[in-house]
């Protein structure tokens, strides 16, 4: 139950993100995530001055921290320049579907039942839904949905994968999101315009670092190592339902009879789920 209440947390945190997103599209992306992880490492400072031992992680954990924090982020940002969004962010949410059927592959002792597959895909049904608000997929082929299929995969692995490196504090997210943040500030450096920032965007990018691209990485973190992968992850499908519902009440849009079919079908795949042994 604990590890559900911190998933909860930080999917509530990544509901929020669309929505400042939307208040800062003129901040280049990579800009924009470099400087909000860094800013998500911060609280993780006061601890690691007390205790310096709580950075001091193998190699090979740091590395899968920037693999998740920075790969993800990274393959995503190219997907949504080179695809529809929309259909781009969509095919970022099979994560949770990839969670849930990768789980006995990449955990010892972890098996997949016919309820969690079901579960899995009604979860992603519904989120498909929730993003597209029942339009068609576009038909047209953008190499953009590459990168963006790799991004889900990489969080997808990322997540598992903490659960079979050597146990680390969760206070080490603060060191994969400083350098993760550090690496797309590179990337802005090289790959994106100069641009000067006002007073309220350095407003809304610390909302952002210190909420969906800083504490949610805690939170989720905290989640994976109590909690199961797969319960974890048919939750998860609550975030694009989140996140489009948080949009709408902040466009001033009614809600659609599509986001309410979304809302039944991911409640009943979530109870599925966490019926499942």
């Amino acid at each position: 139950m604990q590890a559900n209440l911190y998933a909860l947390g930080a999917i509530a945190l990544w509901a929020s993100l669309a929505s400042l997103g939307v208040s800062l599209t003129h901040v280049p992306p990579f800009l924009l995530t470099g400087i909000a992880l860094v800013i998500g490492s911060v609280p993780a400072w006061p601890l690691v001055l007390r205790d310096p031992s709580q950075w001091r992680i193998p190699p090979r954990t740091l590395a899968l921290g920037v693999y998740g924090l920075f790969a993800y982020h990274f393959l995503l940002f190219i997907a949504l320049r080179n695809a529809p969004p929309v259909e781009a962010n969509l095919v970022n949410y099979l994560w949770p579907l990839f969670i849930v059927v990768l789980a006995p592959v990449v955990l010892p002792g972890v098996a997949l039942r016919l309820p969690h597959v079901l579960a899995a895909l009604l979860g992603f049904g519904g989120a498909a839904m929730a993003i597209a608000g029942g339009r068609e997929i576009s038909g047209t082929l953008a190499w953009g949905y590459l990168p963006a299929l790799a991004a889900a995969f990489i969080w997808a692995t990322y997540s598992l994968l903490t659960k079979r490196v050597a146990a680390f504090p969760t206070t080490a997210i603060g060191l994969f999101g400083l350098v993760s943040g550090l690496l797309s500030l590179l990337c802005h450096v090289l790959m994106e315009p100069a641009v000067i920032l006002q007073a309220r965007d350095w407003a809304l990018l610390a909302v952002l670092g210190l909420g969906p691209l800083g504490a949610s990485f805690y939170l989720w973190d905290k989640a994976l190592k109590l909690g199961d992968p797969r319960h974890i992850g048919i939750l998860s499908y609550l975030t694009p339902l989140a996140s489009t519902t948080l949009l709408v009440l902040v466009s001033g849009r009614d809600f659609s009879a599509s986001l309410a079919l979304a809302t039944a079908m991911i409640i009943c795949a979530a109870v599925l789920g966490m019926r499942a042994r």
